[in-house]
């Protein structure tokens, strides 16, 4: 008989009797366990377990049962001796038997995670870490990691009070997961880890201990660690392999506990960890899964939508980085998406702000308001960044798209009063505005039309005319963005006489066909909003420049021989209004302006390159320099310059004459009789129908955004209001602009002082028009298909089309069989 099978029976003294797996086992303990493992006996039960690898399970089930023993008994020498024989074997075997023999392993681990001393916890974690490494012949279809995900997670998270101690428990911790990770992610069979309630103890322990980081390196113990003994830098590797192996549909799992995890411990104000964190799993995981991110910070966003400014804004910095890394690869089908989050949160920004300030104006609490509003501009302004920053990292050809979007998004009536207290908020237009020039910067288009469409152009000209000098100024940047495509614009920066343009080395090229049809079409509506824009009378210096800029650039950029002529007549133009008396204009303005069209020609003349036009404007010049210096840009932009009581409009010499410029461009190339045709402001495109009732520039502004949403209903009275008297009035403007302005005062006054019911009356009965011209339409263009017999009956004045019965019509012989 087999003694191994009667082993039961047999007592224990009798030694001989003992199986041999036993008696290999207990040779390699030592008498004394400070002598160590016995190699010799050791390499003994390693080829005995070799040999025989069915015995494997037995020798792990008692290697196992003499290890328990030694825990509960405290002798933690022989738990040394056991677990370095375990990790031999495990080593040296590589058989199918050795997954009994693994269990066993498992459950000595276990064992050893599950006391209290830090000793046997890091002896437990190190020979789990090295059965990680093993890589197994076949897959594990019972074996879970539950238990090892659990305490290696508490592990991380140790207090003990020794700091040197708490630091060997964490970076044992982390590497318990790290072997957990690698055991598991690779296996199809262990998909399980990535479940949340797996995720919800791995991430937050490695943010712990990376958050964690600068309390360790404070102290003395952590100021002499290595990478392998740095808990935070073992975590962040640990967290870097997890997300690099982190597959499409494992994403959402992987960062969701991430976002809660900063929710928890406050980490988004400051946000340094957060941005810190969301850089790691942007470089980490792979490129096309980076819109995941994303959209997990999009829908937080929106889950904190009514949290502190600070914590919004912190959640938007993180974005930043994340589309500032996305923006290099692949973001996905979320352009868009996040353009259209970000400005709704613009928008929700701007209007707690103004609800703030009117709470504040009826309060007494004005430091209090302040403070709110302040913190509500960071983020806006982060926000603005953002986008600007996503938007500049685009291709071309989704900056269009992106530019046409976010003007979609400005508000149409930005003249209007908002509900909020009665008060306006230039701030609101603003805010949008200010994202352009940052997504149009650096855009390079080699067609206007397509850099420029009307959806973009119209509403962007429109803004032009506001009554905010600001506004006017960020438009401006657009067009020089979009127009500029050979980086003119540094060497053009600020108003000026250049004596000599040639030195500046303008880039130019030959204006294509594609630009040239662009002027034809759009020409005109770009002089006119030039021409209205500098008689703004809150224009300042910043405006100035900007004009002249925007002159040169479309010269350098757009114009041709029929263009030249069109700026000049622009210029004559804008001097003889300047000059008018029937402008109520301020001093400084009408100087202003006429420094601007001296630059301008002084530019001009150089880059068409014509002498005799370069020498009148210099004649011109010099005489300013002499009796009118407050007519050149350097003079009337200085802070202490004295203006004039008026303009002396006899002194043809200080002024740019039309006759003499026509003669100096008439022969080849030039038509110079088309200069003595004046420049009047015309209305095109869809402004034709509000050009006549807006024939100022800020009339024009307020009532172009309404021209999209109102040019369905124009067309119905279009027959009825182009007539010979409309045309008329809109020639003749006397006191068009006093009528206007009386109109809108009848008008704020009336919303401001009538009650309630009358304005609910009056709102109500333009409603009625409205659903009555509708129903109109409809009536004409939506009606019942008449039945074939064509069976018409009229009641109570009505046409009524009456169905018939298929069975009861009559079709012609042909068609039946």
């Amino acid at each position: 008989m087999d003694p191994e099978s009667s082993e039961s029976g047999v007592c224990g003294c009798c030694g001989p009797l003992r199986p041999r797996y036993k008696r290999l086992v207990d040779n390699i303990f030592p008498e004394d366990p400070k002598d160590g493992l016995s190699k010799s006996d050791m390499e003994k039960l390693t080829f005995y377990a070799v040999s025989a690898p069915e015995k494997l399970d037995r020798i792990g089930a008692y290697l196992a049962e003499r290890l328990s023993r030694d825990v509960v008994r405290h002798r933690y020498g022989y738990v040394v001796i056991a677990m370095e024989a375990l990790d031999q074997l495990l080593m040296a075997c590589h058989s199918q038997s050795i997954k009994p023999f693994v269990e066993s392993f498992l459950h000595m681990v276990a064992k050893l995670l599950e006391s209290r001393e830090p000793d046997l916890q890091v002896l437990g974690t190190n020979s789990f870490v090295k059965f990680a490494n093993i890589e197994e012949d076949t897959p594990s279809y019972h074996r879970r990691y539950d238990f090892f995900v659990s305490q290696f997670s508490a592990m991380c998270h140790s207090t003990h009070e020794d700091p040197e101690t708490r630091t060997r428990i964490r970076v044992a911790g982390i590497k318990g997961l790290q072997g957990v990770v690698r055991k598991t992610v690779n296996d199809e069979l262990q998909a399980i880890i990535w479940e949340p309630q797996h995720m919800d103890k791995l991430i937050p322990s490695m943010l712990f201990n990376m958050q964690d980081s600068e309390d360790l390196d404070s102290t003395p113990s952590g100021a002499g660690q290595d990478g392998d003994e740095n808990p935070a830098a073992l975590a962040e590797s640990c967290f870097r392999e997890l997300l690099g192996r982190a597959a499409y549909g494992n994403m959402n799992n992987a960062v969701r506990p991430v976002l809660v995890h900063l929710d928890s411990h406050h980490l988004w104000d400051p946000n340094e960890f957060a941005v810190s964190c969301f850089r790691i799993i942007m470089y980490s995981i792979q490129a096309q899964h980076s819109h995941h991110v994303i959209q997990q910070v999009l829908n937080h966003l929106d889950h904190h939508n009514k949290n502190t400014p600070r914590v919004r804004a912190g959640i938007v910095q993180v974005l930043l980085e994340t589309v500032a890394i996305a923006a290099k690869g692949s973001v996905g089908p979320t352009v868009l998406e996040v353009f259209n989050t970000l400005l709704k949160h613009l928008r929700m920004s701007v209007d707690f702000e103004l609800g703030e300030t009117s709470r504040r104006n009826s309060s007494s609490s004005v430091s209090s308001g302040r403070g709110k509003e302040s913190e509500e501009r960071i983020v806006q302004n982060a926000i603005i960044q953002t986008i600007g920053f996503f938007g500049g990292n685009l291709p071309d050809y989704q900056r269009a798209e992106v530019m046409m979007f976010v003007m979609g998004k400005v508000p149409e009536n930005l003249s209007a009063p908002l509900l909020l207290g009665g008060l306006t908020s230039p701030w609101f237009q603003k805010s949008h505005l200010r994202l352009c020039p940052q997504v149009t910067s650096g855009f390079k288009s080699k067609s206007m039309a397509a850099a420029l469409p009307p959806p973009f152009l119209d509403p962007l000209f429109s803004i032009s005319l506001m009554e905010d000098s600001e506004l006017r100024q960020l438009v401006l940047e657009i067009l020089h963005n979009i127009i500029d495509r050979h980086d003119n614009r540094a060497k053009l920066r600020g108003i000026r006489i250049i004596p000599n343009v040639a030195a500046l080395k303008i880039k130019r090229e030959k204006i294509s066909k594609q630009d040239v049809a662009f002027m034809k079409k759009h020409g005109q509506q770009l002089y006119r909003h030039i021409y209205l824009g500098c008689k703004e009378e809150d224009n300042v210096h910043k405006n100035f420049e900007l004009l002249f800029t925007t002159l040169a650039t479309v010269t350098i950029e757009l114009a041709n021989e029929e263009v030249v002529i069109d700026l000049i007549r622009l210029a004559i133009a804008l001097q003889d209004m300047a000059l008018g008396s029937e402008e109520n204009m301020p001093m400084f303005i009408r100087c202003g302006i006429n420094a601007l069209v001296a630059a301008y020609l002084n530019f001009l003349s150089q880059m068409i390159a014509n002498p005799p036009f370069c020498q009148h404007v210099s004649k011109v010049i010099e005489l300013r320099n002499l009796d009118a210096p407050y007519l050149l840009p350097e003079h009337i932009f200085r802070d202490k310059c004295r203006l004039p009581e008026s303009l002396d409009k006899e002194d043809r010499q200080l002024y740019f004459q039309t006759a003499d410029m026509a003669e100096c461009l008439a022969g080849p190339g030039y038509n110079a009789e088309r200069l003595s045709i004046p420049y009047i402001p015309q209305v095109t495109g869809t402004n034709a129908f509000h050009g006549s009732a807006s024939v100022s520039g800020r009339q024009a502004g307020r009532t172009g955004c309404w021209e999209t949403r109102s040019r369905m209903l124009l067309k119905f009275q279009l027959a009825e209001e182009i007539t010979f008297e409309t045309l008329k009035k809109a020639i003749d403007t006397t006191g068009l602009e006093e009528q206007e302005r009386e109109k809108r005062r009848q008008v704020m006054e009336k919303f401001q002082k009538a009650p309630f019911e009358e304005i609910a009356a009056h709102c109500e009965s333009k409603a009625n028009m409205l659903h009555d011209r509708l129903a109109q339409i409809f009536e004409l263009t939506i009606r019942p298909p008449p039945s074939p017999s064509g069976v018409v009956s009229i009641s109570a004045g009505h046409t009524q089309h009456q169905s018939v019965p298929i069975y009861e019509m009559k079709f012609p012989d042909l068609c039946v069989y």
